[in-house]
């Protein structure tokens, strides 16, 4: 009995990895009919029909109009991601702020809401606003969809082994069970049960760059966060690397001025105190040198294009909004260090989905890990 347990364990493993397996292939290659499935899956047609028929039924894939060949017999018919049925809700904590948004599984923004919290407060008072605004939001699904995931973006390091918010510098939560308490919170509403992933924000809005771009994504792909606080996401291979205790791309805390202005870290010359909101501000009444910070962050990505060899850097964050006046020098420091050592200038972007980059990815991340199956 118990190896029968495990044989019908293991079949249904393989069919839930086939599964997600085609969707995935479907969201970087979309309008693949069957046959094209089963070639590039190494699965035969009659296992990618049946997988494909339970797919739409669920409300995950949907058939289009079928292709025009000019061949003789059936024509091959298309297959897309649904956009219409089952939904995404990604959430973004900020400094005193939550962002909600619902989002199809292809990345469509469909509705979206703010709303603000005390920061002085401690956790439970950010998770009370952040649950309501969530509820407003999935309040306007309509009565043929669902929301399957919810993703949390936060400001500081996750460990999701142990579903905890390590450290939030900037709001002061120390080793804070934000899962757990979300969850809690979440008991009794129409969002009870659904599954929530929650990761550090620049990561989630890596992952949205990579989950929900509509052509082909560059891989390493390497997002810059700049904000109050500094932080990169880092996606090689399609997953994210986020280190043993989920802190990697702590970035803001590289120094890049020896004996520089003091970081809310404790250090000195941190791209945080040189580069971060409160060195972009005006202080005591003198004009910020966007110039000068322009020129460390450039530093700050010619020292991180060096250390992963990123096909793409893609710089989020409110600090984007000053456009040329911060990226112009950012750009020519970088192009500075490529001549000098006579290589490449690294491929820089901005954000696809701009102020709406750590909620957007955070509804990518629920999409992520629902369709990993070796994740979930």
């Amino acid at each position: 009995m118990l190896m029968k347990a495990e044989s019908s364990s293991g079949q249904a493993q393989l069919k839930r990895g086939n599964r997600m397996a085609l969707i995935r292939q479907l969201r970087v290659q979309p309008g693949q009919s069957r046959v094209d499935l089963a070639h590039a899956l190494g699965l035969t047609k009659s296992t990618v029909s049946a997988l494909a028929r339970e797919l739409i039924d669920e409300g995950w894939l949907v058939e289009r109009d079928v292709i025009v060949t000019g061949d003789i017999g059936r024509r091959p018919t298309p297959l897309f991601v649904d956009p219409t049925r089952l939904l995404l809700l990604g959430t973004q904590v900020g400094i005193g702020v939550v962002r909600v948004v619902l989002t199809s599984l292809t990345g469509e923004v469909l509705q979206a809401q703010s709303a603000s919290y005390d920061t002085s407060l401690d956790v439970q008072a950010c998770i009370q606003e952040l649950t309501h605004t969530m509820l407003d939001v999935a309040a306007e699904c309509g009565e043929a969809q669902r929301i399957i995931g919810i993703g949390v973006g936060l400001p500081g390091g996750v460990d999701q082994a142990g579903d905890q918010l390590v450290f939030a510098p900037h709001v002061h939560w120390h080793q804070a069970p934000f899962g757990a308490l979300l969850r809690e919170a979440l008991q009794g509403t129409p969002l009870s049960g659904v599954p929530v992933f929650m990761q550090n924000d620049a990561d989630v809005a890596a992952l949205g760059e990579t989950e929900f771009n509509p052509g082909p994504s560059a891989d390493p792909l390497l997002l810059v966060l700049v904000g109050e606080g500094v932080g990169a996401g880092l996606v090689v291979g399609g997953r994210l690397l986020t280190g043993a205790r989920g802190l990697a791309g702590e970035v803001g805390h590289m120094v890049l001025q020896i004996d520089g202005p003091l970081c809310s870290c404790g250090r000195r010359g941190c791209a945080e105190a040189l580069i971060g909101n409160r060195a972009l501000m005006q202080q005591d009444g003198d004009a910020p040198d966007l110039a000068k910070a322009g020129q460390y962050l450039g530093v700050l990505l010619q020292n991180l294009a060096v250390a992963y060899d990123p096909a793409c850097i893609v710089l989020g964050g409110p600090a984007v909004a000053l456009g040329d006046a911060l990226l112009g020098p950012v750009r020519a420091t970088l192009q500075q260090y490529a001549q000098a050592a006579r290589l490449p200038e690294p491929t820089l972007r901005v954000a696809r989905f701009g102020a709406d980059a750590i909620a957007v990815g955070a509804a990518a991340l629920a999409g992520y890990r629902l369709t990993q199956p070796t994740l979930a």
